[in-house]
């Protein structure tokens, strides 16, 4: 062991920690860096074809003597995760409470010495943590729910034991927990109400209306106990292999899920369904919520719940079923439960060049409920030409602009066709092109519009650029540009996004932007084509919601509040508009960084618009926290401390100005305690200090801007 442990074990300080903490030898490796593991031919034995079902995951059957991995040995040496091949592990644990409505930061460490231990019911000596993170939401004034948190002594451990030897064991303690050494809560002053599960659900059955899609409710039965999920599919696909049931009650389910999280997943799970076009039975646009077909009737979460539950047990035989559905389709509820499928059997190589022979039984529905009234007729398709379905093969790029593969290509050996593991770029892994495309619109609340784009219709497509191989550009009329649309919807342009995963709308389907693959080519056909890829069911949904995010000033406040650095980048690309081949608009990107960190050549700012930054900011926060711990054990994790703050000045409309003033560069801020530093990087990549000062007013004062510039209107 190295370092000095704490000898205080106080919930807040009043700066970061510098002293170096205790270090002891990683128990996984024994300051190896390195592991001797079973390898992976272990579990199937010397054999070359193996049963998935007799598999041994222990791995402590012999070796595979053709193994191409350990070459026979049974062993293979793999870097230890848990110290980073360092071999040392840090015993320290910050846990952090921080309030966003005010700045303040209380923080508390857990070191060995510094832990109040006491006798559990079973008699082993445990420190339970969750009572220290609700002393710092006190401290701060956040209302947080911080999860059970306990540390569990070594058995060895006891009171009355010499002062090394027990703090020995508490740094093992807390060693096994320090996969996330820095556990960060960040609350408001008021806890936001607690979703009302009725609410909730008839708020999912709405948009399911608005979007016509299916709202599954889900209980499925794996390892023995039922997990509910909640989430959106087309009419005609397949039950999904996998789940996300993970809750145990669906009031904890539908507290989980938003719109969002339902609609997330559903190209991949719709992937394969029947493509129709649409047949509203409403009006399409500006129906109110309670007018029309929007009506949703009262919805009761516990009575579904237990009709749900009734149907994951035959009624003949009272045997246990898979799992149950309530659909939401048409304006009422369908129930069906869930059924074993006939056995699917597939052969996967393995890296160790073993075949595993998989078995997997799908599942299917009792009952498959009416076809919705809002199905129209079906979209035809053609099989892909650049995959093949049932295996990996996908079309050389060899092949592009040439009559026959090149028969020195090092990817296919002049085959023409490859093995892939992604997804074919041309279909999104459907294996089938559709003739046309259903564009869904909507604003989430009562706003909806469809739009039907066919291949084959003849329009009036003028060039308007060429691209440096000689493909032409060519612009499709107002109806085929996404953006045209936006107003209709009440938001800009650039803030429409993919209603699956919320990325955002790209600048061809805005403008109605396509390229050609040779001149006279059917401009609505590639524009179909390049649209439909891996769509569910030849469906694009898109969302005119932007995100609801807090002012970039507050985001300051808070990472200052923790001691860390933001850096927020912005690149003025207007003068790209109307060019379909160049990026344009004002994008923005902000990151974390440790705050002693030098702020080096930035990425090129990827999201269009600050509200966008920010929640992708927000959305990837665990991550971005947990990348600013210090790898080298030896360097201690930070426990910051500040008290309540006001707003400081907004960045934005300075950094707009100066995105203005230096367009095709990215302008950059990086906020640090007691330090502000504005830099701009060249189309070369060079980065060129513009100025530097203790905060924002005083380097807008160097730049020559007022220093009130985006102070907030209350000021």
């Amino acid at each position: 062991m190295t370092g000095e442990p704490a000898s205080t074990g106080e919930p807040a300080s009043t700066a970061p920690v510098a002293t170096a903490p205790m270090t002891i030898t990683c128990p996984d490796c024994e300051e190896l860096s390195f592991r001797l593991r079973p390898c992976r031919c272990t579990e199937g034995g010397d054999r070359f074809l193996v049963d998935e079902a007799d598999r041994d995951l222990a791995g402590r059957r012999e070796a595979y003597r053709e193994c191409e991995v350990c070459r026979g040995a049974g062993t293979v040496a793999t870097e230890c995760v848990r110290c980073h091949r360092r071999g040392r592990r840090r015993a320290q644990l910050v846990l952090t409470v921080a309030n966003a409505d005010t700045g303040a930061v209380a923080s508390a460490q857990v070191v060995p010495g510094a832990l109040d231990p006491r006798p559990d019911p079973s008699g082993r000596w445990v420190v339970e943590l969750t009572p220290r993170v609700r002393e710092l939401a006190a401290t701060v004034g956040a209302a947080v729910t911080p999860e059970p948190l306990t540390l569990r002594l070594p058995r060895a451990w006891r009171p009355d034991l010499p002062e090394a030897r027990r703090y020995e064991l508490e740094a093992l303690a807390i060693v096994a927990e320090d996969r996330d050494p820095w556990r960060v809560l960040i609350g408001r002053s008021t806890a936001p109400p607690a979703p009302d599960p009725d609410a909730r659900l008839a708020r999912l059955c709405h948009v399911a209306q608005l979007l016509l899609l299916d709202l599954v409710v889900e209980a499925r039965r794996e390892y023995g106990t039922l997990g509910w999920d909640v989430r959106y599919e087309v009419p005609g696909g397949p039950v999904p292999a996998k789940t996300r049931a993970w809750a145990a009650r669906l009031p904890a389910a539908l507290a989980a899920t938003d719109v969002a999280e339902a609609l997330d997943g559903l190209g991949a799970r719709g992937l394969t369904a029947p493509a129709h076009r649409l047949a509203p039975p409403g009006p399409a646009l500006g129906a109110g919520p309670a007018t029309g077909w929007f009506a949703v009737p009262a919805v009761d979460a516990d009575q579904i719940e237990r009709r749900v539950l009734a149907d994951c047990v035959d009624r003949l035989s009272g045997a246990e079923l898979p799992g149950a559905q309530a659909i939401w389709r048409d304006g009422r509820w369908w129930h069906t439960s869930l059924r074993p499928g006939d056995p699917i059997e597939t052969l996967v190589e393995q890296p160790t060049g073993q075949i595993v022979r998989r078995e997997r039984v799908p599942l299917r529905r009792g009952a498959e409920p009416p076809a919705p009234g809002w199905l129209g007729e079906p979209i035809p398709s053609r099989p892909c030409p650049d995959c093949r379905p049932g295996s990996r093969l996908r079309t050389c790029s060899c092949l592009a602009g040439r009559a026959a593969p090149d028969p020195a290509c090092a990817d296919c050996g002049g085959a023409g066709m490859r093995t892939s593991s992604l997804p074919c770029p041309t279909c999104g892994g459907s294996h089938r092109l559709h003739q046309a495309v259903v564009v869904t619109m909507t604003d989430l609340r009562h706003r909806v519009l469809h739009l039907t784009w066919r291949a084959g219709t003849a329009e009036v497509a003028p060039l308007v650029a060429t691209h440096p191989g000689g493909q032409p550009v060519v612009r499709l009329p107002q109806r085929y540009r996404l953006g045209s649309w936006a107003a209709v919807l009440g938001v800009r342009p650039e803030e429409l996004t993919e209603a699956d995963g919320g990325h955002e709308i790209g600048p061809d389907l805005r403008d109605g932007h396509v390229t050609l693959p040779w001149r006279g080519a059917d401009p609505v056909g590639e524009y179909v084509r390049s649209a439909g890829r891996g769509l569910p069911a030849a469906r694009l949904l898109v969302v005119a919601d932007p995100p609801e995010v807090p002012p970039l000033a507050e985001l300051v406040r808070l990472v200052l509040g923790l001691d860390l650095a933001l850096l927020v980048s912005v690149c003025d690309l207007r003068r790209n508009a109307g060019d379909p081949v160049r990026l344009d608009g004002v994008r923005w990107s902000v990151d974390l960084l440790p705050r002693d960190a030098e702020p080096e050549r930035p990425d090129a700012p990827h999201c269009p618009g600050v509200a966008a930054a920010v929640a992708y900011f927000l959305e990837y926060l665990d991550g971005a926290l947990a990348g600013t711990v210090p790898a080298e054990p030896e360097h201690a994790v930070p426990v910051p401390a500040a008290p309540a703050a006001p707003l400081g000045v907004d960045p934005v409309p300075a950094l707009e100005r100066l995105a203005a003033r230096h367009a095709g560069q990215t302008v950059t801020v990086w906020f640090a305690r007691n330090r502000c530093a504005v830099r701009v990087t060249g189309g070369d990549g060079g980065v060129r200090p513009l100025a530097e000062a203790v905060d924002l007013p005083a380097a807008l004062r160097a730049l020559g801007l007022p220093e009130n510039l985006g102070l907030p209107e209350e000021r």
